[in-house]
C-alpha cells in the first residue's frame, strides 16, 4: 500500500524511481550521468523556494511570502505584536478569517469583540476580512488566493495549498509578524521527499483514506519531519483537484514543513472555475530530480481507513478494525488509561454489540472534510436513507458559503437534511473542540484533521472524556446510513461521480471586506475589554536560574496539552488570561508553580534581591558559589524563570500561545530531547525562551529542582553544542545541554527577551 525508500532517489522523467545506490540507471535512461547536486535543483520545491529566497544563498534561506492568512484565534495577537513592533501597514495581502471563534458562544462579547477588532485592523492597515460563517480559512485561500509558484504563510498549522501549485507554510504568529514588518522567514534549505502516487483510487475510498495511509506510514519514523512533501506520479491525474486538496491539507499531520504537487489540466480547470485561470502554472519536476526520500503509494490498494484515538497516525483499515474489534479497542483503552491516570476513564469496548461497533456521532467539517466532492459523495450515499433516531447523530459543515450554495442548488443539501444530518455553516470548531463535543465516554467519527486526546472538548480533570476517530466522509456517510454501526464505504460504493462544481462568488463580493493597499492610518483599532497588550519582557542576563515547574515524560506532547483548545480559545486575545489555562489538562499545578517563580523574578527586576523573597534561594546561591568560577555570581544579577521538560513537545497546532503562555508566566526555557515541529520551536524562540535540548534522560532533576546555567549569553552566540548546567539539589550535579541550529536573528531575539523587544531595539 505505502512503501518508504531507504535513502535518496532519482526520479527520471517523472515516472522512473531510481534508488541512489542504482544511480548508474540514470545514464541508461537519459544518456547522462547522474549529478545529485544538479538533480536536487530539479524538484518543483527548489524552483519555487529559489524564487522567494532573498539571501542569495540556497543553503540559508531568507524567504518572503506572497500572502498571509490568520483566523480569529490568532490574528489579534499577531496584529498586537506587529503594532508594538512598529508596523504601519499590511505590506502583502493579509486575509483574516473568522472561522474558529465564530459561534460567539463563550465569554460574553469577547469573541465578537475580536471580530470587530479584526475588521478595524483591515480598515486601518489594508487587509482582507472574511466575516464569520462565510468560509473556513483554508477553503477561502484555495478559492481566492492560492496559485502556481506562490508561497503563502499562515498562522494555522494546516496552511497547505500544494495541490494548487502553492507552497504554503503553517507557523506561529511571530513569523507572520516578521513578514508584516517586511522582514524574512529564515530557515535552512529543507530536505525534499517525493510522494509518488501510482494507480487509481478504488470506489468508496476518499482523500482522508489516502492521507491516513500515508500518515500511518511516515509519522512514527519521522520520515518527512520538517521536510517538503512533493507529490508526483501518474496517479495524480486520476484525481480531481478538489480530491487532491483533501489529501494535501492532511500533510501537516506527518510533521512535514510544507507540500507541493505536480499540476495539470485539472488544476487549471479548478483555478479557471474560481475566476483565476491566470494563476495556473504547469509544475513538474525536471527530467532528473533528486529526492531525499520517496514515499510510494499504490492508490489501488488503499482501502477505507480509520485513525483511532489518540493520533492520526494510529491507522487501520476499517475492515481490519471490524474483524478485530475487541483486541484493537482494548489497546486504545490502555493508552487512554496511561494518558488519563485516575483523572477520567474511557471505554470503547462497551460500544460493541453483536460483534459490531456502534458510534455516537459523525462529523464532516472544515478544510479537510467540508469540500464539495466529499459532501456530494456523502449526500449520494445517504440519499433515501436515515441516520436513525437513536443516539447517533450526524453534522455536516460545508467549508464555505459558495460550496454550501452549490449543495443547495443541486439538491444535495436537501438529501443530507432529509436523511437526518444537521447542515451547518462554515466553522472549524469540531476540529479543535469548540463545537459538537461528544458526550462523556462517547466515540465520534470525524472527517476533520486531528484526534489528539482532549481536542474534541474533553475535560479529564473534571472527569469528562470522549474520543475521536478520523475517517473519510464517504465511510462516515455509510456509517450514518447504517444507523451508526461502523461501516466501510467500500460496501456501498457504486461508481458515483459528483457533478461538476460551479463557483459562485456573489457572497464574497457582498460580504468580504477587501482593503488591500487601501488602508486608512487615521482609523482607530477597536478594542473590546478582553483584548490586552503583551506584558513587558526582560532582556536575557549573563546567568540564569531555572526552576523545573513541569516534567512530562510522554513520547509526544501536543500543543493542545501545552495550551488547550476548545473554550479556552476565546481568551487568546488576553495573554495573561489565557496563560491561566497553560498545561491545565496535563499538569494542573503548573500555573501555580510558575507564578511563584515569576513573583520572585518580578521583584528582582525592581531591585529586590531574590534571596530576600524566596527563603530557599539563599541556600541555592550558596551552592552555586561552590561551582568553580561562580563564587561572585549574585542573585540580583541572575534572571530566574520557570522551565518545562518534555521529551518531544509541540506536535500539532501552530498556535504561538503554546509558547507565549509559558513566557508571560515567567517561562525562560524549555528542555527537550527533540522538538516535534519547527513551528513550535520557532514559537519558543520568538517569545524569548531558550530551546535547550538534552541527549541523556532527565534523571538528575525533578519538579521543584533548580537548574543553574552560567554564561548563557556567551553560549547562545557560541556553537551551542556543549552547554554546562548544574542541578542544584542536596548536591550540585553537572548536566550537559545543547542548542540546535539557530539563525543570528533568532539568537538576538532570545537575547532581547522576545520578538517585540528585538524589533523595538532595532528602531532605537
Amino acid at each position: 500500500m505505502v512503501k518508504l525508500y531507504d535513502g535518496g532517489v532519482y526520479l527520471v522523467k517523472g515516472r522512473e524511481i531510481v534508488p541512489e545506490k542504482e544511480a548508474a540507471k540514470v545514464a541508461v535512461l537519459t544518456g547522462r550521468e547522474a549529478d545529485r547536486e544538479q538533480a536536487r535543483q530539479g524538484t518543483i520545491a527548489y524552483s519555487i523556494i529559489k524564487d522567494h529566497n532573498t539571501s542569495g544563498d540556497m543553503d540559508h534561506l531568507k524567504l518572503k511570502f506572497d500572502a498571509l492568512t490568520s483566523h480569529d484565534i490568532t490574528f489579534v495577537g499577531i496584529i498586537q505584536t506587529a503594532r508594538a513592533s512598529g508596523m504601519t501597514e499590511f505590506p502583502v495581502p493579509y486575509v483574516l478569517t473568522n472561522c474558529h471563534n465564530s459561534l460567539c458562544a463563550v465569554g460574553g462579547t469577547i469573541n465578537e469583540d475580536d471580530h470587530v477588532f479584526g475588521l478595524s485592523a483591515c480598515e486601518k492597515y489594508g487587509g482582507i476580512f472574511v466575516p464569520p460563517h462565510i468560509g473556513v480559512i483554508h477553503q477561502y485561500m484555495r478559492e481566492t488566493m492560492a496559485g502556481g509558484r506562490k508561497m503563502i504563510l499562515g498562522s494555522d498549522s494546516h496552511t497547505r495549498y500544494g495541490a494548487l501549485g502553492t507552497m504554503a507554510v503553517g507557523e506561529g504568529g511571530g513569523e507572520l509578524v516578521k513578514q508584516l514588518l517586511k522582514d524574512t522567514y529564515d530557515v535552512t534549505f529543507p530536505g525534499v521527499v517525493g510522494v509518488y502516487l501510482d494507480g487509481k483510487v478504488s470506489p468508496g475510498v476518499g482523500p482522508q483514506d489516502i492521507a491516513l495511509a500515508i500518515i500511518g506510514a511516515v509519522f512514527s519514523c519521522g520520515y518527512v519531519k520538517n521536510k517538503v512533501m512533493e507529490f508526483v506520479g501518474p496517479g495524480i491525474s486520476h484525481m480531481t483537484t478538489d480530491f487532491r486538496n483533501g489529501i494535501d491539507v492532511m500533510t501537516t499531520e506527518t510533521t512535514c514543513w510544507t507540500s507541493i504537487w505536480r499540476t495539470d489540466e485539472d488544476t487549471k480547470a479548478y483555478l479557471t472555475e474560481h475566476g483565476r485561470g491566470e494563476d495556473y502554472e504547469e509544475l513538474n519536476p525536471a527530467e532528473v530530480a533528486y529526492y531525499d526520500g520517496m514515499v510510494y503509494v499504490d492508490l489501488c490498494s488503499v482501502k477505507p481507513m480509520i485513525g483511532l484515538p489518540f493520533h492520526p497516525s494510529n491507522t487501520f483499515e476499517i475492515d481490519q478494525v471490524n474483524a478485530n474489534l475487541g483486541d484493537i479497542l482494548r489497546e486504545v483503552e490502555k493508552e487512554a488509561a496511561r494518558l488519563l491516570g485516575d483523572k477520567a476513564s474511557l471505554c470503547l469496548t462497551d460500544k460493541i454489540t453483536d460483534g459490531k461497533l456502534m458510534v455516537e456521532q459523525g462529523i464532516i467539517a472544515g478544510c479537510a472534510g467540508g469540500n464539495y466532492t466529499n459532501l456530494m459523495e456523502a449526500a449520494h450515499i445517504l440519499k433515501g436513507k436515515s441516520c436513525g433516531n437513536g443516539v447517533f447523530n450526524l453534522s455536516v459543515y460545508p467549508s464555505s458559503q459558495p460550496v454550501y450554495m452549490e449543495l443547495v442548488k443541486n439538491g444535495a443539501a436537501a438529501e443530507l437534511m432529509s436523511a437526518g444530518a444537521a447542515l451547518k455553516t462554515a466553522f472549524c470548531g469540531p476540529c479543535f473542540g469548540a463545537g459538537d463535543t461528544p458526550g462523556n465516554n462517547g466515540l465520534s467519527i470525524r472527517h476533520t484533521t486531528r484526534n489528539f486526546p482532549n481536542r474534541e472538548g474533553s475535560k479529564p480533570g473534571a472527569g469528562q472524556m470522549s474520543a475521536v476517530a478520523l475517517m473519510d466522509a464517504r465511510s462516515i456517510a455509510a456509517t450514518a446510513a447504517n444507523g451508526g454501526i461502523l461501516t466501510s464505504a467500500a460496501s456501498v460504493a457504486d461508481g458515483y461521480t459528483a457533478p461538476a462544481y460551479h463557483f459562485d462568488n456573489t457572497v464574497y463580493k457582498n460580504r468580504v471586506y477587501n482593503g488591500y493597499q487601501a488602508g486608512d492610518p487615521s482609523k482607530e483599532l477597536i478594542y473590546g475589554p478582553n483584548i490586552k497588550d503583551w506584558p513587558e519582557m526582560t532582556r536575557l542576563t549573563d546567568h540564569i536560574l531555572l526552576k523545573v515547574c513541569s516534567k512530562i515524560m510522554d513520547k509526544v506532547t501536543t500543543t493542545d496539552e501545552l495550551i488547550p483548545s476548545g473554550e479556552t480559545s476565546s481568551y487568546r486575545s488576553n495573554p495573561l488570561g489565557l496563560a491561566e489555562f497553560t498545561l491545565s489538562r496535563r499538569d494542573p499545578e503548573y500555573v501555580g508553580r510558575a507564578k511563584e517563580v515569576d513573583k520572585v523574578e518580578k521583584a528582582r527586576q525592581t531591585g529586590v534581591c531574590p534571596t530576600e523573597t524566596e527563603p530557599g534561594l539563599k541556600e541555592i546561591f550558596e551552592k552555586i558559589h561552590t561551582i568553580p568560577g561562580m563564587d561572585k555570581v549574585t542573585a540580583l544579577e541572575t534572571e530566574i524563570g520557570s522551565m518545562i521538560y518534555a521529551v518531544k513537545p509541540g506536535d500539532g497546532s501552530a498556535r504561538e500561545q503554546a509558547a507565549s503562555c509559558q513566557r508571560v508566566l515567567g517561562g525562560l526555557a524549555n528542555i527537550a530531547k527533540e522538538y516535534a515541529t519547527k513551528r513550535y520551536r520557532s514559537n519558543v524562540m520568538n517569545w524569548g525562551m531558550i530551546p535547550f535540548q538534552m541527549e541523556k534522560e532527565p534523571d538528575e532533576f525533578q519538579v521543584g529542582d533548580y537548574i543553574f546555567v552560567p554564561g548563557i549569553r556567551e553560549a547562545l552566540f557560541g556553537d551551542g553544542k556543549n552547554i554546562k548546567a548544574y542541578v542544584i539539589g542536596e548536591t550540585v550535579k553537572e548536566i550537559h545541554l545543547y542548542l540546535g541550529e539557530m539563525t543570528q536573528e533568532e539568537k538576538k531575539i532570545v537575547e532581547a527577551g522576545c520578538l517585540i523587544n528585538y524589533n523595538r531595539n532595532r528602531r532605537l
